[in-house]
């Protein structure tokens, strides 16, 4: 019995438009899902549980419409979960992912074996986020049923580790589905992902840039303007090592010496709320230089699927060339 995820034979691309704070909302996740790719959001994009079941109502009705409509059926959509103590929200989301059988539910800054078995008791999948090959085993005893691996480049709470690295020293260990992130922007880059030995990709930075994002259109112009050396790996921000855009990190008055500091700065302080520095301090990956345009999410899913077999068709030529005897 194959222990990778059912769902991903049904998808146009093997792909997963990752859950971004303060980006994604239903708007998005529908529209990825309607365009054959997993749409996802984090539970906490809603500032109470009551909003957020609010929002799950929301995408599974409209995508209950588009299938009645069209015959399709949609891809599944997935929740973000921070399960963490930190996190009072947890027991309530969890409760309403049961209620309302999300699909699919990525876990992150913890794998709990008792948040994974309640997702398993009504059938839903669990996928977590990892940077190493520790997490990998954490991640793996608590039961789930895929791990991101956040390479180094990645937007958000990134790792350092080579993909390349990262992904052979995963696979030695865990057996299920293995997703990819880190600088994925293009259908090239998708197919080099499955070379690599993922199953799926994970893409972030190049949804930022869509017209169904919750992204402003300074941020988006930021994205378009940015090359890799403008993407800053800190710990500053939130406490935790992630990719951020020098010139938002600059405009909200954050100087060098702030960002080498392995402590997260007082936001208090320095930017009156730590609410409003998230509203102006704007994540990316280095998949940035890959990104010069805003799009529809039908018309990128539909250029990343001709790049995908563009590149997948440039690749078979080589068995023509090489290997040599």
């Amino acid at each position: 019995m194959s222990e990778k995820a059912e769902f991903i034979k049904d998808l146009s691309l093997p792909v997963i438009a990752a859950p971004m704070f303060l980006i994604s909302g239903p708007k998005l996740v529908v529209e990825c899902c309607k365009n054959g790719i997993v749409g996802t959001f984090p539970a906490l994009n809603q500032r109470t549980s009551e909003g957020f079941e609010e929002w799950l109502i929301q995408i599974k009705s409209e995508l209950k419409q588009f299938e009645e409509e069209t015959g399709k059926k949609p891809a599944p959509f997935g929740v973000n979960l921070i399960v963490h103590p930190t996190n009072p929200r947890l027991e309530a989301d969890v409760k309403l992912c049961i209620k309302h059988k999300v699909p699919l539910v990525i876990t992150s800054l913890g794998a709990v074996s008792q948040v994974v078995n309640a997702i398993h008791s009504y059938g839903g999948l669990v996928f977590h986020d990892i940077i190493k090959k520790r997490h990998a085993e954490k991640a793996a005893e608590a039961g789930v049923d895929g791990l991101i691996l956040v390479s180094a480049g990645a937007g958000g709470h990134a790792g350092n580790i080579n993909p390349m690295s990262l992904v052979h020293e995963v696979k030695k260990i865990f057996h299920k589905t293995i997703i990819l992130s880190g600088c994925i922007s293009t259908g090239q880059d998708i197919a080099t992902a499955m070379q690599m030995g993922a199953d799926l990709a994970y893409m972030g930075t190049r949804f930022i840039n869509t017209e169904e994002s919750k992204a402003p259109e300074e941020y988006r112009n930021m994205i378009i303007e940015a090359g890799a050396s403008d993407v800053v790996y800190t710990a500053a921000i939130s406490g935790v090592h992630a990719n951020f855009l020098a010139a938002s990190l600059k405009a909200a008055g954050i100087s060098e010496e702030d960002l080498k500091k392995d402590r997260k700065i007082d936001f208090g302080k320095e930017l009156n709320t730590e609410a409003k520095a998230w509203k102006t301090i704007w994540s990316a990956g280095q998949g940035v230089t890959s990104v010069d345009d805003i799009l529809p999410v039908s018309q990128l899913v539909k250029n990343l699927k001709q790049e995908f077999k563009e590149s997948i068709k440039s690749q078979y030529k080589l068995l023509d060339t090489f290997p040599k005897e």
